[in-house]
């Protein structure tokens, strides 16, 4: 290079020059060009600042020169311009590679001389091959090794350099897109080469005997060994860094098989001079490392024909023989590949699929997620795992889709229609951006990384390495645009084929059925595909306005659904509510311009069998999703006034009841769905379950007295809630426990007296059909021997003379639910010092003590697990209310706060009081409040009422669901339930029986 001055423009002129050279030490900058001007014997700075201005990095680019320089400034000083730009390329995108030049400078002037060269991957063969050659045969042990690894990065570097130039400078900006398919595909057979090599390295070492596996020379001849690559690197779109999945395949030895194997991954990522290049990976192999590294095709096809999991199959899309004896691998690619597209055909294939990616994504920490280009949302696994997936569901009838590569895959689906072209075209353009930003990530430092950088210099570096943003501001608004798109497109063009085949034909060929729209359907986890198809033609087929924007909705929501536990279900369910809407102009218009409501519907449809049994006798309800306010429950006076006012306005007390219920109906609707999507927590729906229950029995009490037909006045009653009812503690699973006292006409003398006849009729009209509502008599004195209904007296009578403990337990949580309110209070004046006894001996503690252990004795289901029984069982919601209730019974006489008909609410007092440590009452309280929401959610899933966690992992899926765990969280409920339960017990022992932790815990002590 020719000798000059300082660059024009004066001082100022000059550090202006190296700011828009994109410096950011702009001093320090000045005095290392001048320094590496000096060294190079007085180099013109004017061209090593043009030079350096294509970099990526110029500041750490100059630093790397200074260090070449100083030791060899010969390899340098003879680079002209052409030569010295694509250096500053080079270093300046990843100083890695400058390192790598740094200890092999004698490659600086063969690398740089070119205008871009990909060496293909026979010459990338025959280089490396060439590079591990002896005179006496193969290079072994560590030289084999070093020969390797500098020969690979000097063919790297070239592959990098030329994909550098694809991106150009960072002042015009050519796209590096175009280039990634054949960049990916020469680092794909620079792997396979530098596996052909490594195996010659490895055949070396084991005769020279470096190896502490012994072998021959004839079973090492003998040996048929192929390498089958996997992943990308099977796809032919290998990152610049990444692990190597491969499979080992061999005939012959088994025991030099299996040296060779190893020795093969020593040459490429055993510790030596020169780096590692990277990880080979043979974990996708039959059993994985539990398995042999090596095996035979024979025993190979025994495992794929009887063992392999549905994942399996899906990882062999992308098998190739890369190395060895190709022959061999070809045979073992020939034998799988009918059962890899016959895969989608197998039980749970679907659920095996999204259970594996799950758990992919679950090791990802969520302060990662937004910078992951990888497994985040919008990045690179939304694009493959979509791709792959239509091809293995469409791939068993569609030979064309039979491809290893994710391009020319989604180039195959566009072109045999399975998406859209417009949109295949985004997604492949998306595709290539993030892997160019992938590429570029990795090149720096040569290492395993798919994050974006969090700071602005490191997103300033990769704009400008990989010219698809001329700052950090553009980069970051592109990513976040791309991750957009992404998402947006890997929910739309997985079911748009499916869209195309309900729209394209009529109702009867969609029921004999589709075989691509089938396989879509079961694809994404429906277990009906053609009960599915019949229900989408018959929403979706047609010439209508509706039937085109149900078309329209119908990806999305088909999407949502299967995220559900039963999308069946789901589907079937938004059939019936959409065809009850269909005059209705707002449904269609909330379901398309209320994204909000259309995903709360599917989400209610497909975890709630409840809800949407509820919604089909009310599918106006539907419209409450839009809003949060909607799905709250009214003011307990306002429904009580709402019902009081149909019964006025009914001529008689059966009309009035069925209105009634009506009203009934749609207030635990609303409580489910706000329940399920999350509105209300078990609190909230506590208070509604007691607003609506309360409002409909005050209401059919005074229709039963308005339309009384007696011959005198209709006896005054007073409901009296007890248990969890009376408790205002309900769930959708808890019973509806009284007690009616009456004033007149209660008296038990004649067959029935009136106010019976009055309970009787209650019961009938509360009876829905619909929505069975059962009213439990069973806590009254005498329980089921007992008279329905009893006057005042007859209870202070009653109490007075023959009442047990329990019963005065059992009027701990009285309350008064419905009817005449003074009668209600007459009787709380007579039950307050039954339930809060002045004196509570021990015979009455021992009494209680001995019934709730013949309760868990005697009324746990035969045959059931007790650890899994949420009421009855050992921590569950009877240790801890008994525990309260023993409390109550002993102190509530004294201290006026334990008297509450609330459990929660006591167990606080209690430990205010220091009757139990606060931190004892935070275990209890949790365990309650864990039991009470499992059989709530049991409840919403499959309608059924339940007090057993179940086994079944598709009904703890549906509780999971309803509570909003995430996917596959079935472990970690039941796990959650045994631990509290567990941890409850311990303390109900302690303070209900008074064990001793020795006693409870004997091993601990010892």
């Amino acid at each position: 290079m020719a000798a000059t001055g300082t660059p024009p423009g004066g001082r100022r002129g000059e550090l202006g020059a190296y700011a828009r050279a994109g410096f950011q030490s702009l001093s320090t900058a000045r005095d290392g060009i001048a320094e590496l001007a000096s060294l190079l014997g007085d180099a013109d700075r004017a061209s090593l600042l043009e030079g350096l201005a294509v970099a990526a990095d110029p500041d750490s680019a100059l630093s790397l020169l200074l260090r070449l320089a100083e030791t060899h400034a010969d390899q340098l000083s003879g680079l002209d311009a052409f030569a010295w730009r694509r250096l500053c390329i080079v270093v300046g995108a990843s100083p890695a590679l400058g390192s790598f030049l740094l200890r092999h400078p004698d490659l600086i002037a063969g690398l740089t001389a070119r205008d871009g060269w990909l060496p293909s991957g026979e010459e990338a063969r025959e280089q490396l091959l060439g590079a591990v050659t002896g005179d006496n045969g193969g290079l072994a042990g560590e030289e084999g090794w070093n020969a390797l690894r500098v020969k690979y990065r000097e063919l790297l570097t070239a592959v990098s350099l030329y994909d550098l130039l694809s991106a150009g400078s960072h002042e015009d900006l050519p796209d590096a897109r175009p280039a990634f398919e054949v960049v990916a595909a020469a680092l794909s057979g620079l792997a396979d080469a530098a596996l052909e090599a490594a195996i010659v390295v490895g055949r070396a070492t084991l005769l020279a005997g470096d190896s502490t596996a012994q072998v021959t020379e004839e079973s090492l001849e003998e040996l048929r060994f192929s390498i089958i690559a996997m992943g990308k690197c099977g796809a032919e779109e290998l990152n610049v860094v990444s692990d190597v999945d491969v499979m080992f395949i061999a005939e012959g030895d088994e025991r030099a098989a299996t040296a060779l194997a190893r020795e093969v991954m020593r040459a490429i990522h055993h510790p030596s001079l020169e780096l590692p290049l990277w990880q080979v990976d043979a974990n996708l192999r039959p059993e994985g490392r539990q398995g042999p590294l090596v095996r035979t095709l024979e025993s190979m096809m025994r495992y794929y024909d009887r063992w392999a999991k549905a994942w399996e199959f899906q990882a062999l899309i992308k098998a190739r023989p890369c190395a060895g004896d190709i022959a061999l691998g070809d045979e073992f690619v020939a034998l799988t590949r009918p059962l890899v597209w016959a895969s989608a055909n197998r039980e749970d294939f679907v659920g095996s699929v999204q259970r594996m990616r799950e758990r992919v994504t679950e090791h990802i920490s969520t302060d990662e997620l937004p910078y992951q280009i990888k497994l985040g949302p919008g990045g690179l696994r939304d694009i493959e795992f979509s791709v792959q997936l239509l091809q293995l569901v469409h791939g068993q009838h569609d030979e064309h889709l039979q491809l290893r590569g994710t391009l020319p895959a989604l180039r195959a689906l566009v072109e045999d229609g399975y998406v859209a072209r417009h949109d295949g075209e985004r997604l492949s353009e998306d595709y290539r951006t993030l892997r160019v930003l992938e590429h570029r990530l990795q090149l720096r430092e040569l290492r395993r990384t798919a994050l974006m950088p969090r700071d602005e210099e490191g997103l300033r570096v990769l704009a400008r390495a990989s010219g698809l943003a001329r700052s950090a501001s553009e980069l970051q608004e592109l990513w976040e645009r791309v991750r957009r798109d992404v998402r947006e497109l890997h929910l739309k063009i997985f079911y748009a084929p499916l869209l195309s085949a309900v729209a394209a034909l009529p109702d009867e060929e969609f029921v004999l059925g589709s075989a691509e729209a089938r396989a879509r359907l079961s694809s994404i986890g429906f277990m009906d595909p053609d009960g599915a198809s019949r229900h989408l033609a018959a929403l979706a087929s047609g010439p209508s306005r509706s039937a085109k924007i149900l078309r329209n909705l119908t990806p999305v929501l088909l999407q949502w659904l299967a995220e559900g536990t039963d999308p069946d279900f789901g589907l079937l369910a938004f059939r019936k509510v959409s065809e009850a809407n269909r005059n209705s102009s707002w449904y269609l218009r909330l379901l398309r311009d209320g994204s909000l409501a259309a995903e709360r519907l599917t989400k209610l449809l497909a975890n709630s069998k409840f809800a949407a049994g509820l919604l089909e006798s009310h599918p106006e309800g539907v419209a409450w999703l839009e809003r949060d306010a909607l799905l709250v429950p009214p003011d307990p006076a306002a429904l009580l006034s709402e019902m009081r006012s149909l019964v006025s306005r009914r001529s008689s007390s059966r009309s009035a009841a069925e209105r009634l219920r009506g009203v009934h109906r749609r207030e635990i609707l609303r409580l489910a769905m706000g329940r399920v999507v999350g509105v209300l927590d078990e609190e909230g729906v506590a208070r509604g379950l007691d607003g609506a229950h309360t409002a409909l029995l005050d209401a059919l009490l005074i229709a039963i007295r308005a339309h009384y037909s007696g011959e005198a006045d209709p006896p005054e009653i007073a409901l009296i809630g007890m248990g969890r009812f009376g408790g205002g503690e309900l769930g959708f699973a808890s019973d509806i426990d009284l007690v009616a006292v009456a004033r007149g006409g209660a008296t038990s003398s004649g067959p029935v007296s009136p106010a019976a006849r009055m309970i009787t009729e209650l019961r009938a009209l509360v009876s829905d059909p619909r929505f069975p509502v059962d009213l439990d008599f069973d806590l009254r004195p005498e329980g089921k021997n007992g008279p329905l209904v009893r006057s005042l007296e007859s209870y202070r009578s009653y109490y007075e003379r023959w009442s047990v403990t329990w019963e005065a337990q059992a009027l701990l949580r009285a309350r008064h639910a419905a009817g005449d309110t003074s009668l209600s209070a007459e009787f709380f004046v007579m039950a307050d010092p039954i339930r809060y006894p002045a004196v509570f001996g021990e015979d009455q503690l021992r009494e209680v003590r001995r019934i709730k252990a013949r309760v868990e004795g005697e009324r746990l289901p035969q045959g059931q697990d007790p650890g899994m029984h949420l009421k009855l069982g050992p921590g569950g919601i009877s240790d801890v209310e008994w525990l309260v209730q023993l409390l109550q019974l002993q102190h509530g006489a004294e201290h006026p706060e334990l008297r509450t008909v609330s459990t929660i609410e006591a167990l606080t007092a209690a430990a205010e009081l220091e009757f139990i440590t606060p931190e004892d009452a935070e275990t209890l309280e949790e365990a309650w409040r864990f039991a009470s929401t499992l059989r709530s959610a049991m409840r919403l899933w499959n309608g059924r009422v339940s007090d057993t966690l179940p086994r079944d992992w598709r009904d703890l899926a549906g509780i999971a669901g309803v509570l909003g765990y995430q996917g596959g969280s079935t472990t970690e409920l039941v796990e959650r339930w045994h631990s509290v339960s567990r941890r409850a017990r311990a303390v109900f022992e302690r303070e209900f029986f008074g064990y001793r932790e020795d006693e409870l815990f004997p091993e601990v002590q010892a």
